[in-house]
């Protein structure tokens, strides 16, 4: 029994909701989504009581499965619609840095040639200091949108461009990430062979 997908999902006033055969369509202030559930669930919104609630057809493992997941889903593209997803990324490494150049985002990070990602539709990105400076002082950016797959994915991909090392910490992280510090190799010695 998922307890989750039993849950009505509450619909704010300032968003609207549309299902048009199994089609979900939520606007809000920003933005607009559509997605469109597995037959395996059915999703039914009462515009009187500003709730919508899923059910399933049956029984079954993949009904089952699938109840809760749709239920969160729904959920998640409300909370966008109203009031986004964002985050934040920190470019830690001396003469590393990051630049918005039309719809492409440009990360320096030690190699020759600046790493290039195509910003996708409905994703915004931001920058607030373009260059990382010594001292530990980051380059920092977000990426922010409606819809939270699309700007989780977009950081993971950004983030995977130069992960952070664990010697001296250098690469793209998310704000807050802990990176575990290694020691590295001590002075071998001092004798000559």
């Amino acid at each position: 029994m998922s307890r989750i997908g039993q849950k009505p999902i509450p619909v704010p006033e300032k968003v609207k909701v549309a299902i048009q055969g199994r089609a979900v369509t939520v606007e809000g202030p920003k933005g607009s989504l559509s997605w469109t559930p597995r037959p395996e669930v059915s999703v039914a919104y009462d515009p009187a009581a500003h709730v919508i609630t899923v059910s399933r057809k049956n029984d079954e493992r993949l009904p089952r499965q699938l109840h809760g997941t749709t239920r969160t889903l729904i959920a998640n593209m409300i909370e966008g619609c109203l009031n986004g997803y964002r985050r934040e990324l920190e470019v830690h490494g001396v003469g590393y840095g990051v630049q918005v150049r039309g719809s492409q985002l440009l990360l320096n990070v030690g190699f020759a040639n600046p790493r290039t990602f195509e910003i996708p539709a409905g994703v915004q990105v931001e920058v607030q200091a373009a260059q990382a400076r010594g001292g530990g002082e980051p380059a920092r950016f977000s990426v922010a949108g409606p819809d939270k797959h699309a700007v989780g994915e977009f950081a993971a991909r950004v983030r995977k461009a130069r992960p952070p090392e664990p010697y001296k910490g250098k690469g793209v992280r998310y704000a807050g990430e802990y990176v575990r510090r290694k020691v590295g190799k001590a002075f071998a010695g001092t004798g000559t062979v």
